[in-house]
């Protein structure tokens, strides 16, 4: 048996290759670069789906994902933008969105900053008008029980539209040519642009307040859905309906419809027929009023053309018969009058004429010049008496007086020195009274009755018993 070995080569498989250096990405850092090429790369494209999971944020923001059969892309439509909508989104709704593509790095999502969107098939405007309406008609604010009738007479006419135009013109040359004496109050307003809601509705609230009108009448002429897209809002339809005057809307021609005629009370297809709605009770009756007036006259010519007839008929003696007779009656009639008028007027005289006898008896009666005599002599009365008293009263305090006057004279000091008595004051004013209080040297005065002198003291002599 014959033992074969096989000896197999020694292979090296060692590569002599350069290694590479690996680079360690943050992932902040490359979900941000995706980011940056992504929005580079689609800054501004168009895409089509329809919304599902719609939600709207207390932010005002929107997010939404637009997907159709087989991808979906998460859209976010932030505050600014959402607001310049013209239609509410809704799940189901097939839109054409414009927008770029970005990253939420956060979540690592891609997404579409939406920034403007269009429903397919119908337009922004129209979607947002039947939107509106639904919305609005759930709420009951087009139920027939809440529409108010239109005052028949009213004073004044509060109209919210343009101050230049053929509208306004219109309106003034229909109620001025129907009823002038109805008032016409002008709140002037855009009619269409970005402002137009929120002047129409601030001059509606405006004419409620004052109280100067009985109806308000929203009114513009005709245009496309874009030109009467500020009665198409709902704070217009809003203001209309909480209006407590009842609102005419005359907006458009007669196939244009809005959101504020379904509101209002009254529809009117054009702002003319606004004015003759307004008028009509007050215009049917001149008409009225004319008719008559036209019947009157035209029943007044034929009485008179058959009195005419009738008087021709008639022979010229018997009509004049007749006339004298009528004549006679007539003057004989005035002579009753004037006899009765006569003696009514005459009793009439004779009455205030005794009236005026009585009261001025009543005036004697109470002549005044009786009860001045008698004050006067009471008063002389009374002056007399007021004398004595004074008198009497005069005397006795005069010999009160003097007997007041002799005691007081008395015990006057002066009295004593009358006697012989002398008074000895210091020179500041003082009585002395002892010897101690003097020095020699000292200035006194000495007061008498009939005066006083000054001396000096040369010594004092003391009582031993005083001095004690």
């Amino acid at each position: 048996m014959t033992r074969v070995a096989t000896i197999a080569p020694q292979l090296d498989f060692s590569f002599d290759e350069p290694r590479q250096t690996r680079r360690i990405w943050p992932v902040r850092e490359l979900v941000g670069q995706v980011r940056e090429l992504v929005e580079q790369e689609y800054g501004d494209v168009w895409v089509e789906g329809e919304i599902s999971n719609f939600r709207p944020a207390p932010s005002g923001h929107i997010y939404f994902t637009l997907k159709d059969a087989d991808a979906q892309l998460p859209v976010v439509f932030f505050g600014r933008k959402a607001m310049l909508l013209r239609f509410r989104p809704e799940n189901g709704l097939h839109v054409l969105v414009r927008g770029r593509v970005s990253v939420y790095e956060q979540r690592g999502q891609m997404q579409l900053v939406a920034e403007t969107m269009e429903p397919v098939g119908a337009g922004s405007l129209q979607l947002a008008f039947e939107q509106l309406k639904a919305r609005l008609k759930a709420e009951g604010l087009f139920d027939v029980e809440r529409k108010r009738p239109l005052p028949g007479f009213p004073r004044a006419v509060g109209i919210v539209t343009s101050p230049t135009g053929a509208v306004i013109r219109d309106f003034l040359n229909i109620v001025a040519r129907r009823h002038s004496g109805l008032s016409v109050l002008v709140c002037p307003v855009s009619v269409q642009g970005d402002s137009a809601p929120a002047e129409v509705e601030a001059a509606i609230n405006e004419l409620n307040s004052s109280s100067l009108v009985d109806v308000i009448v929203v009114a513009r002429g005709g245009g496309s859905l874009e030109d009467l897209s500020a009665f198409n809002s709902e704070r217009v339809a809003r203001a209309i309906a909480s209006s407590s005057l009842p609102v005419v809307s005359a907006v458009g021609h007669e196939t244009d419809f809005t959101i504020a005629d379904f509101v209002a009370d009254l529809r009117a297809p054009t702002p003319s027929a606004a004015a003759e709605l307004i008028t009509e009770a007050q215009h049917k009756i001149a008409e009225r009023v004319a008719e008559q007036s036209h019947r009157l006259e035209r029943a007044a010519r034929f009485q008179l053309l058959q009195a005419r007839q009738r008087l021709t008929r008639l022979p010229v003696s018997r009509a004049e018969g007749r006339l004298n007779s009528l004549l006679h009656r007539l003057a004989q009639r005035l002579d009753d009058s004037s006899l009765r008028m006569e003696a009514v007027v005459s009793e009439q005289l004779r009455q205030h004429q005794r009236n005026v006898a009585d009261l001025a008896a009543a005036v004697l009666r109470h002549d005044p010049r009786q009860g001045l005599a008698q004050a006067r002599a009471r008063l002389t009365a009374g002056r007399t008496h007021l004398v004595h008293s004074m008198e009497r009263r005069v005397h006795e305090s005069a010999a009160q007086l003097s007997s007041l006057g002799a005691r007081l004279h008395s015990l006057s000091p002066l009295a004593v020195l009358e006697r012989g008595y002398a008074l000895v004051l210091t020179a500041t004013g003082g009585v002395v009274r002892s010897t101690l209080q003097v020095a020699p040297g000292d200035k006194l005065v000495t007061r008498l009755s009939d005066g006083a002198f000054i001396s000096r003291v040369e010594s004092a002599a003391f009582n031993q018993s005083t001095k004690k």
